[in-house]
């Protein structure tokens, strides 16, 4: 019977989508993505060589895979065709052949950019340390109904109206409110429609696509960008992303329904990071976190930014849980935790007064919130590369027990570096 299956970041991001979507690519006839912009970026590793995507699904590296952005995605043309060019330049086969993108898409334009750093500047100590890349104005603009989306591009004459349109609210903004320099409408447009024709071939209802092949008895992939606690309505408001990053976004942003999808997979780190601003209860401001962020390579794929480094949140994981409903998780860098005298497992909260097994909502609650930890006896013995689980060591396997307990879920994946094949098969979520 086919299956389909969600994969979600269950932390802040950066958990490692990318390459558990990479290795269960295969499995498929296709990975969609359902959420986010350029601002998400995934690294795969394959055979020790190193790709970085960002809008592009995680399985475009399979040959025969088919990749889809859902109209839940907002899409920057110029990131896109410049992130397809690298791909054929590093001899991706078949790249444009293989992409669908939805007419429904909105469009991040040059004004959304301008009005993204814009803000940011204007915010001085209270920013909310977005990458720049225009995502949080281009859902706004989705939700105020004035978006113009990909399909728009293949009406020229109706495209410029409405870019026309928008850009006299936008550039208001710009230079009354926010003291930056308007753009001009007509450079923007020629700028953008430069991409129509390349486009043009590529640009589908993918909600209809989707449902035909599945109705050919076909399975997917829906791949997930940025982390649980980064959602804009349930994660750490206002330090959040602009998109739903929950499982349930999944139908939304690519146009199934909930029966469609049969598993829930949730990507943490076996310890935990966060970029940008916000606030991070087990984060670590010592020589250990300094161990992880080193060992763990904990800097941006996209931005090169260093990510702040703590030990793994049980309260957030199991708020994660709840929230998408996982079905089973997979445990990213395990390898990172190697050679430690000792790991400790963040199990709770003190917060005015009480324990907290779960993570609250909001900002200003967390920023409270005190973690409470289990120390466990770190393992000398190597798991880097080990592809088994009874291969390893006593101690990580005890870890990784409680780990799951804590959380609520089970034990799915188990990742042990960085290329594709250094990882451990628990549980096929393809086969439950």
């Amino acid at each position: 019977m086919a299956k389909n299956v969600v994969v979600v970041g269950a932390q802040w991001g950066d958990e490692g989508k990318g390459k558990i979507v990479d290795w269960l690519t295969e499995k498929v006839a296709g990975v969609v993505r359902f959420n986010g912009g350029h601002n998400a970026g995934h690294t795969l590793v394959i055979n020790g060589k190193k790709t970085i995507v960002r809008l592009i699904p995680s399985g475009i590296m399979h040959a025969t895979s088919m990749c889809y952005l859902g109209n839940g995605v907002v899409v920057s043309p110029e990131a896109f065709f410049r992130e397809v060019d690298e791909l054929i330049a590093i001899g991706v086969p078949n790249v444009e052949a293989r992409l669908r993108v939805s007419a429904n898409c909105p469009l991040i334009m040059p004004y959304h950019v301008a009005l993204d750093h814009a803000r940011e500047a204007a915010a001085g100590d209270k920013k909310i340390g977005t990458t720049g890349r225009g995502i949080g104005p281009a859902y706004e603009d989705k939700v105020a109904r004035r978006t113009v989306r990909v399909g728009d591009l293949l009406e020229p004459e109706r495209f410029a109206e409405q870019v026309r349109s928008v850009m006299k609210y936008h550039n208001f903004v710009l230079e009354n409110y926010l003291g930056a320099k308007p753009l001009d409408p007509e450079e923007v447009i020629k700028s953008v429609l430069g991409y129509a024709e390349r486009l043009r071939p590529m640009i589908c209802d993918v909600s209809e696509e989707l449902h035909a092949a599945m109705d050919e008895g076909k399975q997917f992939l829906f791949e997930g960008a940025q982390g649980s606690m980064l959602d804009i309505d349930l994660g750490t408001y206002p330090y959040v992303t602009s998109s739903n990053t929950v499982a349930g976004s999944a139908c939304a942003g690519a146009g199934v329904g909930p029966h469609q999808l049969s598993y829930v997979l949730g990507i943490t780190k076996a310890y935990c990071t966060r970029v940008g601003e916000g606030p991070f209860p087990t984060e670590l401001h010592d020589e250990v976190g300094e161990e992880l962020r080193r060992k763990g390579n904990e800097f941006g794929a996209v931005t090169g930014r260093p990510r702040r480094c703590g030990w793994f949140d049980g309260a957030a994981l199991r708020r994660a849980v709840q929230i998408n409903g996982l079905t089973g998780l997979a445990v990213m860098k395990l390898d990172v935790l190697d050679g430690m005298k000792t790991v400790k497992l963040g199990i709770g909260y003190k917060y005015r007064g009480q324990v907290l097994s779960v993570m609250p909502s909001g900002a200003d609650a967390v920023r409270e919130c005190e973690p409470i930890y289990e120390e466990f006896p770190g393992w000398t013995e190597s798991t880097f590369g080990v592809t088994n689980w009874d291969d390893l060591p006593l101690s990580a396997r005890q870890y990784l027990a409680r780990l799951s307990e804590v959380a609520g879920a089970p034990i799915a994946l188990v990742s042990t570096g960085p290329d594709r094949a250094q990882t451990i098969l628990h549980v096929d979520p393809f086969e439950v």
